[in-house]
């Protein structure tokens, strides 16, 4: 089985105005467009029977579509930079579905996810990244202007074991509820 995550896919027109900011940065390995996406919850390798509980628990996630909006450029590992990334702002929204995925994982037996969750687009893994180069290349990119989108449904990734992240597989696609589409209940007198 292959290692399992949810997350958010991130729209081509919104992938393709973040592959723009490739380049220029040594020890960087760039993310190709086609394998950004927000993980929401790591599975890792997980049995048959345990993916299919997985699968029938998230078909239960009953929410509304929302608004996500990519607003800068971040690195993650402090001292030893790990990742160029594109900050998620942390919506209500976001972070109650990213919650709701955690709740479920943990009643199909698995482990919680030791990590903050922390909404980002993982654009680069970097190795060996001069702090100095790492800083001006941030300094050149400080007014990249925030991208927004809809997510309209989370999905369930497969990857397999590789350098630099990907391929990454949709193995399946959960809808968001349109906001119009849910109705208000009418009480009677």
């Amino acid at each position: 089985m292959p290692r399992l995550f949810t997350g958010l896919a991130i729209p081509d027109d919104i992938a393709d105005h973040l592959s723009t900011l490739r380049g220029g940065l040594s020890g960087a390995r760039w993310i190709t467009a086609d394998n950004y996406h927000i993980t929401l919850r790591f599975m890792g390798y997980i049995d048959d029977l345990t993916a299919r509980d997985v699968f029938m628990v998230l078909g239960r996630v009953s929410r509304t579509a929302f608004p996500v909006t990519i607003e800068g450029i971040g690195v993650f590992g402090g001292d030893r930079p790990r990742a160029l990334v594109a900050k998620v702002q942390p919506t209500p929204q976001l972070m109650e579905l990213q919650a709701e995925q955690e709740r479920l994982m943990r009643r199909v037996g698995l482990a919680p996810e030791t990590r903050k969750f922390t909404p980002h687009v993982t654009l680069a893994r970097l190795r060996d990244t001069s702090p100095f180069e790492l800083a001006n290349y941030l300094g050149m990119l400080a007014h990249v202007p925030p991208l927004r989108f809809d997510a309209e449904s989370f999905e369930v990734f497969s990857s397999r074991a590789s350098i630099g992240g990907g391929p990454y597989v949709i193995e399946a696609s959960y809808p968001l509820i349109e906001a119009h589409a849910v109705m208000p209940v009418r009480q009677t007198a």
